[in-house]
């Protein structure tokens, strides 16, 4: 399964970022099919550690047999109580794929990808109870405007939501297909497929809760982290790149610029590695076409 579930992106710089230490401790909070995984298992010796997080049932199914690894069948905005159970803090690095794997678009009944006709579903986690159908047919107006706007960047976010809450007085949604058929009554004819994305990953967002895990998981990597440990993380869109920027840059993922001291030294728990952002080539683009929008940061415990 593993090998069609997920290709993964700038893996070489990634594997690169984490500076591994054979005998470490590492983390990998996005397991998904495997693939940094397997690449950073390579480089460890039989002391190191890996501890893997993937709150997808499916994910379990390309779970390592290998007596190095540690499977947590969780968020990973439980990395500091699962890592603390475990006794394996303080640890060397820290990996995070943030986008949603290739597994997940191609399967219709998953409701990621309005390239298939399937339920409104979008739980990254099949047993939580909210799921994207929940949201079109309950919330009000103005919230389903708001997550559009901010989660998903759509420009005519208050037109949606305006006409979403009044098809579902005549008819509920329930599939992918409902949604795409009242979201493509505002997409731009030259570029739908990208209007329609940015309408399904704001309900993606909203239904998994993925900005407050991202922000829980970040603050939680500078109690995780040994002293120069690495924080690798690659994110797909402009809100988690955001917070993640921040993040490395200032501590604090709503703050660009980080407070000084009296003496006017920043105090910041991190070294940002890369000064340049990174971004995948043209040729692995051509490959694999869910990296054209993938920017990987890295950062150091100081």
């Amino acid at each position: 399964m593993s090998e069609m579930y997920h290709i993964p992106v700038l893996l070489h710089q990634c594997i690169d970022g984490l500076n591994i230490n054979p005998q470490g401790v590492y983390v990998d909070v996005t397991f998904g099919g495997g693939g940094h995984s397997r690449a950073i298992l390579e480089k460890l010796g039989p002391k190191g550690r890996l501890v893997v997080f993937d709150q997808d049932e499916d994910a379990w199914a390309n779970r390592l047999d290998d007596k190095r690894v540690v499977f947590v069948r969780h968020n990973f905005r439980y990395l500091y109580h699962f890592l603390k159970y475990l006794d394996l803090m303080p640890v060397d690095g820290i990996l995070a794929d943030l986008g949603v794997s290739s597994h997940h678009f191609d399967v219709a009944e998953r409701g990621f990808s309005f390239r298939f006709d399937g339920a409104l579903d979008m739980r990254m986690n099949r047993n939580m109870k909210l799921t994207a159908a929940d949201v079109l047919n309950n919330y009000a107006e103005a919230q389903l405007a708001e997550l559009f706007k901010f989660y998903g960047e759509v420009t005519s976010a208050r037109r949606l939501a305006a006409q979403i809450v009044k098809s579902r007085e005549a008819h509920l949604f329930a599939t992918t297909g409902d949604l795409k058929e009242i979201a493509g009554l505002f997409a731009p004819k030259r570029d739908a497929a990208r209007f329609l994305s940015q309408v399904f990953q704001a309900l993606r967002i909203e239904v998994n809760g993925e900005m407050d895990a991202l922000r829980e998981m970040l603050q939680k990597t500078v109690e995780v982290l040994r002293p120069r440990g690495r924080l690798v993380i690659m994110s797909y869109h402009s809100l988690e790149d955001r917070m993640v920027k921040n993040f490395m840059r200032t501590g604090d993922v709503t703050k660009a610029q980080a407070e000084t001291n009296i003496y006017g030294h920043a105090e910041v728990p991190f070294k940002v590695i890369t000064r340049k952002l990174i971004v995948p080539s043209e040729q692995e683009i051509n490959g694999n076409p869910r990296a054209r929008s993938a920017r990987l940061r890295i950062a150091e415990r100081w």
